[in-house]
């Protein structure tokens, strides 16, 4: 180490080394271990880095001094003190997922005060096994401020896409201002004409329909619920949710693994739906289509939607067998590698190409691409 560099410098490699660095940073001018500037983060840091490395390395978590001293709501306490927000997500992050800190996730007083998001949700859903009592209920209602987030994202992006041509000569029940129907608010509110302010006092808002009722569209969407395949669940189960409350659509959601789920009758409440799935375990493509097939009433007016990596567990000439019965019955079958608005997927590309060829429609892609392709099928 040059002799002239300066102590803040020397401070901030010192961080970066680590504690092993001291001895060969003490031969740097102006150095000292003892007056190392930045000692509460470096505290900090190893408590949650040192669990790279294990006892025959020279680190206890149970004894010692220093970093190893710290409980998890202190070190929650400190990294929020010291660190930007986005800075803490990644360390929480690392801490529940690479080095299994479940104290985070089951200790109730150190849950509540974890920053609600996305990465949060997962990790309730992944680890939602280690919790009991209390705890499952603060995780809980993270998992509904995160889900009526998204929700409320993904909500009017879905109306505009799939509700169609308005219709005026029925009163709506989405009540917005885009679908205010003017003229009949003021007709039927002319009775409270106020003569003498000359106003016009409105009683009540009437709104237009924003499809025209024939026959439903069904949606059937079946999915994954392999581990890799975490975040197309949460988009499913909340998009099947806002499915089912449009007039236009009978929704059905298929949850599989080596079993097969119909959670049909619970989307009216997403978080419920999301706290009982069980993420993990093999995977039965071809037996989560068969059982979906039976759901098929009306295929020129369904579109299947199939939530897939593709990688079949069992021989996977039956999956293309029913998906082809699938098809040739008449419906619009669509099949997802991905369903989040990150994009990243990793598929059995060749099972893709497969039913493709079949006449499948295969996509990577983001939830609001999803609802402008319904919406455009079902217009």
């Amino acid at each position: 180490m040059e002799p002239h560099v300066n102590r803040e410098t020397l401070n901030r490699w010192r961080l970066l080394l680590g504690e092993g660095a001291g001895e060969s940073l003490a031969e740097a001018e102006g150095y000292q271990e003892s007056e190392f500037a930045y000692g509460e983060i470096d505290d900090i840091l190893s408590y949650l880095y040192n669990r790279e490395y294990g006892e025959d390395q020279g680190y206890r978590k149970g004894g010692g001094q220093g970093a190893s001293q710290l409980t998890v709501p202190t070190w929650l306490h400190k990294i929020r003190t010291i660190f930007p927000k986005k800075t803490v997500e990644i360390l929480e992050k690392q801490a529940i997922e690479k080095y299994k800190m479940t104290e985070l996730l089951t200790d109730k007083k150190v849950l509540e005060k974890l920053e609600p998001n996305m990465a949060l949700l997962k990790n309730i859903l992944q680890f939602k096994g280690y919790m009991k009592g209390e705890v499952i209920k603060s995780a809980k209602d993270i998992v509904r401020r995160v889900v009526d987030d998204l929700k409320r994202q993904l909500e009017s992006e879905i109306h505009a896409s799939i509700t169609g041509k308005r219709n005026r000569h029925k009163r709506g029940y989405v009540k917005s201002m885009k679908n205010l129907d003017y003229k009949k608010t003021i007709r039927k509110n002319l009775k409270n004409y106020d003569r003498a302010n000359k106003r016009l006092i409105i009683d009540e808002l009437y709104f237009t329909s924003n499809v025209q009722q024939h026959n439903k569209w069904n949606i059937i969407i079946t999915v994954d619920e392999s581990g890799s395949m975490m975040d197309s669940v949460i988009y499913s189960a909340v998009m099947a949710s806002i499915f089912h409350n449009l007039a236009a659509l009978k929704t059905n959601l298929v949850i599989f693994d080596t079993k097969v789920v119909d959670l049909s009758n619970q989307l009216e409440d997403p978080v419920d739906l999301l706290m009982s799935v069980q993420l993990g375990g093999g995977t039965h493509i071809a037996k989560a289509l068969k059982y979906s097939q039976t759901l098929l009433d009306n295929p020129a007016k369904t579109i299947f939607i199939l939530v897939s990596d593709l990688e079949e567990g069992y021989p996977i000439h039956e999956m293309y067998r029913i998906s082809k019965e699938i098809i040739d019955s008449g419906c619009t079958f669509l099949v997802l590698t991905a369903l989040d608005f990150a994009g990243n997927t990793v598929y059995n590309k060749n099972a893709a190409r497969t039913l493709a060829d079949m006449g499948a429609h295969v996509a990577a892609i983001t939830p609001d691409e999803l609802s402008q392709w319904i919406g455009k099928i079902i217009r």
